[in-house]
């Protein structure tokens, strides 16, 4: 293949890692003036194409960027990435080429190249403003725009990123974007993880001169930092107009971008309202190498264009509002929220506050549809806050501190809040996680760290203020992010509607009325108390740390509003029953008047349920299923458990009232990808459908796509089968699933047998080696005796049991003292961490 050289004379372009050499080819084109230029592109040459794929790369890189996308391209779409004039092996330039040239050559180029629609351009970078320019000027042809890590403008106040301005400034610029090699290395030095040293050589192998460099020096000096440049007129021009661009458009990012950050994604998704987003968890500027799964993505929203729109789901009737029960007890004087050790809030009380809060922060800037961060401690503030931040038609955000403060700040500046209400210690959080917004204090304390309101000025601010319209059944109103205990946490999108689903669902479903009271070991819960009409305690436990409730907290909480109800995940009632003989005699009579017991989270066994009959006495033991993205699924009672027996996995029930649930099936290589289906004894991806079912995930396209790609379905992840009872099983998670040489095996049924030999607290089975010749690997945690404190081999008699229980073919059995859990429910056991470990420790590295 060739290109041209330093002197733009065709030349033989090197062998780089990833690129077809089918690929290359050189086309000179004349501009408006009549010069002509030899341009380089990368084309995948589909002839008579159903569409193509236009794709521009920014400075200092060039076409090799898309690479990846020209390998994914869509049937029937052609591909073209060019190198822009003076850039990769496209002719050198004698002198600066400004924005509004640029724009204008790659119109020239299209031209000669017979490029006619549907064209979707492609942008990176300073790429991103050029690809715009282009589509602005040719809209007939124009189906849609994505954008990866750019900008089209500078926000107001904006200086501009400060690393560009840093190469730009006076003296520095020629040395190290021409003279030297630094800004042209320093570039593919951002991502994460760092690139292979063969790839990171090919983008600097159009550069290796001063010569070569020129137009990288002459593109940071294009950039308009300030009102009176020469590219300025042309970059405001493309910013406006592309608020008129009624196109499909996808923004693909990557958050730990240091050139290109927040403020400009948020001054995109301003521009361009209607665009689909995708944030790519540790991703920085280079996304197309640091997330290179983005070209399925790309190639997925293509083939969408003209995907007829799936049906709707089932709907809930959208009849009762989350605050609905609040105004039907708002003459109720009945304890409504109790915080042990403090104040009991009645149900007039908090409908009152309720409503002046809404009122209050309406009159303090809070728009419809602004999200709010939320970073008080369980409490009676806490439920109040919620509920008049829904009234006022904003969106909760909730990130479990559990995160850390580094999981809180990508969650929570990812989510995009417009205000923050926080403690003292929450407001000081949000300060080092540099969150954007305006700040309201909960309690007086929190005032001198930024914040312009407390709760308790808007609540008197509110009393005289008018309550904000209801907002529509079907906005938003909460961003759940789930625990991060199968990869990095995700943001859940509820609207009121299924909010209100789910609320009514487990209503009926354990006939929840108003003379219940409930206690909740789990913070999310306990705020929902007032949505059922029912009223909530939170017990004395530290919520990153679930395992730290103790039988008399429990007692105490219950004790506080008469509680007939509890829910706590397997790791808290583990400690509960643990902690059974510290009880009172008052505290066992608080918890003897408890009806129902709820856990969730994990799989529960049914030992631990039996366990605490002692504590729990009249307690009917249910386990519902679900995730943070449908919640209850199917629900099973301690005796539906016992009447299921043993089986392949845990018997979760079976699907509530309006749940439909099916399973994809597995092929050979893991995948999930066989049509859905209800056949018994058939194992595969777990796929739900229901009114409650979540909205969306939040800015991650990709993952939605994916997630609903069966119409009306959400796949859950999970792996599992249905019994000739209808009866859902769950046997793990997708990314668990071990493939053999001989199959594929899902870990839960091997786990749950090797936890019945005599002397073994806990078994993770997980797989070693590459997919589709892994050998099934055990770890053990020895009970009864001293346990070793590393991962080493069992001995050979455990060893032998295991082998034997498994009821598969395993190739090690190791121990180690303790399995690696999730934080929120301490209970989820992360076998791709236990995985690497054993890798380790098989492959000879020291434990």
């Amino acid at each position: 293949m060739t290109a041209p050289d330093s002197t733009g004379e065709p030349g033989l372009l090197p062998d780089l890692p990833g690129l077809d050499p089918a690929w290359s080819r050189t086309v000179t084109v004349a501009d408006a003036t009549g010069a002509k230029h030899t341009w380089h592109v990368l084309d995948n040459g589909v002839p008579d194409p159903v569409g193509t794929l236009l794709c521009v790369h920014g400075n200092p890189t060039w076409s090799y960027l898309w690479r990846r996308l020209v390998a994914a391209a869509p049937p029937g779409w052609r591909v073209v990435a060019p190198d822009q004039l003076g850039m990769g092996f496209s002719e050198r330039l004698a002198g600066p080429r400004p924005l509004a040239q640029r724009i204008a050559d790659l119109g020239d180029l299209t031209a000669a190249l017979g490029l006619t629609g549907p064209v979707v351009t492609v942008g990176h970078d300073w790429g991103g403003v050029i690809s715009l320019g282009w589509a602005l000027a040719h809209r007939a042809e124009l189906r849609g725009v994505v954008l990866a890590n750019t900008a089209v403008a500078m926000p107001e106040g904006d200086w501009g990123p400060l690393l560009i301005r840093a190469a730009d400034a006076p003296g520095v610029r020629a040395a190290v974007t021409v003279g030297t090699p630094v800004f042209v290395r320093a570039t593919t030095a951002l991502s994460r993880p760092p690139l292979p040293a063969d790839v990171r050589r090919a983008f600097a192998a159009p550069y290796r001169t001063a010569a070569r460099r020129r137009s990288v020096g002459d593109f940071v000096a294009d950039i308009p930092f300030s009102p009176g440049h020469p590219s300025r007129a042309a970059q405001e021009a493309v910013a406006e107009a592309i608020r008129g661009l009624d196109v499909p458009a996808l923004l693909l990012w990557g958050p730990r971008d240091p050139v290109f950050g927040e403020r400009y994604l948020a001054d995109l998704r301003e521009r361009l309202p209607q665009a689909q987003l995708h944030r790519y968890a540790g991703a920085s500027h280079l996304l197309p190498e640091d997330a290179p799964q983005y070209a399925r993505a790309v190639a997925q929203w293509v083939a969408d264009l003209d995907r007829t729109p799936a049906p709707a789901r089932p709907a809930g009737d959208g009849g009762r509002r989350l605050w609905s029960a609040l105004e039907e007890r708002a003459a109720d004087d009945a304890v409504a929220v109790a915080e042990v050790g403090g104040a009991a809030v009645s149900w007039s009380a908090l409908a009152r506050r309720v409503r002046d809060l809404a009122a209050g922060l309406a009159a303090a800037g809070v728009r419809p549809g602004d999200r709010v961060a939320l970073l008080v401690e369980p409490s009676a503030d806490l439920t109040a806050t919620v509920y008049a931040v829904w009234r006022a038609g904003a969106v909760v955000v909730v990130a479990d501190k559990g995160l850390g403060l580094r999981g809180m700040r990508r969650a929570l500046r990812g989510a995009g809040v417009r205000h923050v209400v926080g403690s003292r210690a929450g407001l000081a959080a949000a300060r080092v996680m540099g969150l954007p917004g305006s700040r309201i204090a909960a309690g007086r304390a929190g005032v001198g760290l930024g914040a312009a309101h407390t709760l308790e000025d808007l609540e008197a601010r509110g009393r005289s203020a008018p309550v904000p319209a209801e907002p529509p059944v079907d906005d938003d109103c909460a961003v759940l992010f789930t625990s991060g205990a199968t990869g990095p946490a995700k943001g859940v999108v509820y609207t009121h509607r299924q909010a209100a689903a789910q609320l009514e669902l487990v209503r009926a479903t354990y006939g929840l009325t108003s003379g219940d009271r409930f206690v909740a070991a789990f913070a999310p819960f306990a705020i929902l108390g007032p949505a059922l009409g029912i009223g909530s305690a939170v017990p004395d436990v530290d919520v990153t740390a679930p395992g730290s409730l103790t039988a008399p907290a429990l007692a105490d909480a219950a004790a506080a509003v008469d509680a007939t109800v509890v829910f706590a995940s397997p790791a808290a009632l583990r400690r509960v029953a643990a902690t059974a003989g510290d009880l009172s005699a008052a505290q066992r009579t608080a918890l003897g008047r408890v009806r129902l017991l709820m856990s969730a989270g994990a799989p529960v066994p049914a030992a631990l349920l039996r366990s605490l009959r002692d504590v729990l006495p009249d307690a009917d033991a249910h386990t519902p299923y679900g995730m943070t993205e449908a919640l209850p699924v199917t629900d099973v009672s301690l005796a539906g458990i016992e009447a299921a027996g043993d089986g392949e996995g845990v018997c979760v029930g079976a699907p509530l009232p309006g749940v439909t649930v099916r399973v994809s099936p597995l092929s050979p290589d893991g995948a999930a990808d066989g049509p859905l289906t209800d056949a018994p004894g058939v194992t595969g991806e777990v796929c739900v459908s229901a009114a409650h079912v979540k909205d969306r995930y939040d800015a991650l396209w990709a993952l939605e796509r994916a997630a609903s790609r069966d119409p009306g379905f959400h796949r859950t992840g999970d792996v599992g089968h249905l019994d000739a009872e209808g009866r859902l099983w769950v046997e793990g998670r997708l990314q668990h699933v071990v493939t053999t040489a001989g199959g594929v095996v899902t870990p839960v049924g091997v786990e749950q047998r090797v936890e019945r030999l005599e002397g073994v607290a806990a078994a993770a089975a997980v797989g070693v080696g590459p997919a589709g010749a892994q050998v099934v690997v055990v770890v053990v945690v020895p009970s009864g005796r001293r346990r070793r404190r590393r991962t080493g081999l069992a001995d050979a008699g455990l060893a032998d049991a295991v082998r034997a229980a498994a009821g598969v073919e395993v190739a090690a059995v190791l121990t180690t003292a303790r399995l690696p859990v999730d934080v929120r429910h301490q209970s989820k056991v992360d076998r791709a961490e236990v995985a690497r470990r054993a890798a380790r420790f098989l492959a000879g590295a020291r434990p």
